[in-house]
């Protein structure tokens, strides 16, 4: 005969209150909170080395502004070769050195050069570039994102660059820190000796009508908090006095030690991908609402400044 602590009826029984416990003991691991989701700022932090990618020092211009201020233009020779080759050309000859800033327009743009127009220009710049203002869409490796574009059919990335295409040609956006060549009416498009950098909203209307040839990854803030113009389009007033440009360099021709050093994320990486996705859909504790959209402006790559080789 089976004991009292055998029968099938007890142990039925006997079990509840061990049921009892450990749905009691449940909630607790049930009640840890979720683990939160990642951040811009943190998918950057925790990028791996081969998310990012140098930019060449010969793509580089720094700019040294008069009070000790620095600003570190990344060149982009695949969009506009013949442009850039004439900037590079234009530092190597010291050509900028004591040109100055001439218009800070709020909002719009930073532009500089010589105030006189009579500074010659040295040998070997091409006077006429062609209107480098798009290129070759296949040729350039574009990684789409799925959000619409107020000013082109597709934006997207290429090679570090945020880029906009009609599906056949490509071309860089206007956006905060881009660089572009100042120029006079059509045919003209400039030849470097004149730069402007916008400090304001995006003026994409700008797009493909002028010479972008860089990004400001370093000193935005020199730029944007000079003092704005008072004559029209934010020119200086005749006899006001203008910020100088003390020196302009090509990273490659600057002493090692001094030569500044940059990296990018690479577009083709996992990480850019996870940080396009979290800015589109930010999950901070601030958001209420993340917007599942993001704007090319908004969406330039991550740099970081690296240690000097």
């Amino acid at each position: 005969m089976a004991g009292m602590n055998d029968h099938p009826r007890f142990l039925r029984f006997a079990l509840r209150p061990l049921a009892a416990l450990l749905l009691v003991g449940a909630p607790l691991g049930a009640s840890s909170p979720p683990a939160r989701p990642l951040s811009s700022a943190d998918i950057v932090a925790a990028a791996p080395a081969d998310a990012w990618v140098a930019v060449p020092p010969e793509d580089l211009l720094v700019v040294d502004l008069e009070g000790g201020r620095q600003v570190v233009i990344a060149l982009a020779p695949g969009f506009a070769p013949v442009h850039v080759a004439n900037i590079r050309r234009l530092a190597r000859s010291s050509w900028f050195a004591g040109i100055t800033v001439n218009r800070v327009q709020d909002n719009y743009v930073v532009q500089w050069g010589d105030a006189t127009e009579k500074k010659p220009l040295p040998e070997g710049i091409v006077a006429s570039p062609p209107a480098e203002y798009a290129r070759a869409l296949k040729e350039l490796g574009f990684r789409a994102m799925p959000y619409r574009d107020a000013y082109a059919e597709r934006v997207g990335h290429a090679g570090g660059w945020p880029v906009a295409s009609d599906g056949t040609l490509a071309w860089l956006p206007h956006c905060y820190g881009m660089v572009g060549v100042g120029r006079n009416l059509a045919p003209d498009t400039g030849t470097g000796a004149e730069l402007y950098a916008v400090i304001g909203h995006g003026p994409r209307h700008l797009d493909r009508n002028i010479a972008l040839v860089g990004r400001v990854l370093s000193g935005m803030e020199a730029l944007s908090a000079l003092p704005r113009g008072t004559e029209a389009l934010g020119f200086y007033k005749e006899g006001t006095p203008r910020p100088a440009i003390v020196a302009a360099h090509i990273a490659a021709d600057m002493p090692a030690a001094e030569r500044p050093a940059f990296e990018l994320m690479r577009a083709d990486s996992r990480s850019f991908a996870d940080w396009l996705t979290a800015r589109a859909n930010r999950k901070d504790d601030f958001f209420i609402r993340p917007a599942g959209a993001l704007d090319i402006c908004n969406a330039l790559p991550p740099v970081r400044a690296t240690l000097r080789k």
